[in-house]
């Protein structure tokens, strides 16, 4: 085809990826029943929210503990990320042990539904918060992005009870049903939900929904990992391709590589030299 013959002619004719010879495969998402992606995308429309009991064994959460907590060693530089809260960020860039909470089936299949093609994980964090911890302030995840709300999410979030979450150990609240709430933040009078489910429990929830971690009035930790995810056009929290070396790169799953950054959000955003970024872990 010669120049002269070029379709382009609008910005909708770049819809494809120009870098199109490595083409997108079908993320883990895939292999859940579209029944089952049906009600928890129900369950999001109707409250922003949904909880998944159970999705890891006791000795899955034994291995992730044991993995993050020699890393717990510093608390909040301020009451947001809590005076008495240990966080551990980038945890991608430290573990592999946390890797299936990052691309676990159940939530591929809703993030698949949810956004667009080549969403990116924004942040994977370790969370402990201790005794006497007070409650975080009420927040929304994609807050962040300055585009007035009300509108659809730009993020999306988990948090994976490590822990049993109760009510007094800091489980997370949540304001049902606040995702679809324009500029307004929680009030006194606003329904407010902790969010209590067994250790190897999920939520996930949109970056709209109105949420914060619970005060802690009990005698134990309460430790929780959380895999936060944005739209592909958007900046992720976390600057994965910085913190994650290639070779470490390479030893990732195919979803969470295409999630840190090596994809493409359509014609050319994220490209290196005009190429597909995958390209990079070809190279030695």
């Amino acid at each position: 085809m010669s120049i002269d013959d070029d379709p382009v002619t609008t910005l909708d004719d770049l819809k494809n990826d120009l870098a199109g010879r490595h083409k997108r495969t079908a993320s883990g998402g895939a292999s859940v029943d579209p029944a089952i992606v049906d009600a928890d995308m129900a369950a999001l429309d109707r409250d922003g929210y949904v909880i998944w009991e159970n999705l890891l064994s006791a000795d899955e959460c034994e291995r992730i503990r044991e993995a993050v907590t020699p890393g717990l060693e510093h608390t909040g530089r301020n009451a947001f990320e809590g005076r008495k809260t240990q966080r551990i960020y980038s945890v991608l860039s430290r573990t592999r042990a946390c890797d299936r909470l990052a691309d676990h089936p159940r939530v591929l299949a809703v993030l698949d539904r949810l956004m667009m093609a080549n969403y990116l994980l924004s942040a994977l964090q370790a969370i402990n918060i201790q005794p006497g911890e007070a409650a975080q302030l009420p927040h929304h995840d994609d807050g962040f992005y300055p585009i007035p709300r009300p509108r659809d999410p730009l993020a999306a979030a988990t948090i994976w009870a490590i822990d049993d979450f109760t009510a007094d150990n800091g489980a997370t609240v949540l304001f049902p049903g606040s995702h679809r709430w324009g500029r307004r933040p929680p009030g006194p009078d606003d329904p407010i939900k902790p969010v209590v489910m067994p250790a190897g429990s999920c939520v996930f929830f949109v970056g709209t929904l109105w949420h914060g971690g619970g005060a802690n009035t009990t005698g134990e930790a309460r430790l929780a990992v959380t895999a936060q995810y944005c739209q592909p056009w958007l900046r992720p929290m976390e600057a994965f391709t910085l913190s994650i070396s290639r070779d470490m790169a390479r030893t990732l799953s195919p979803d969470l590589q295409r999630m840190i950054g090596y994809s493409i959000h359509p014609p050319f955003v994220g490209a290196v030299d005009g190429l597909h970024p995958i390209r990079l872990l070809d190279q030695p």
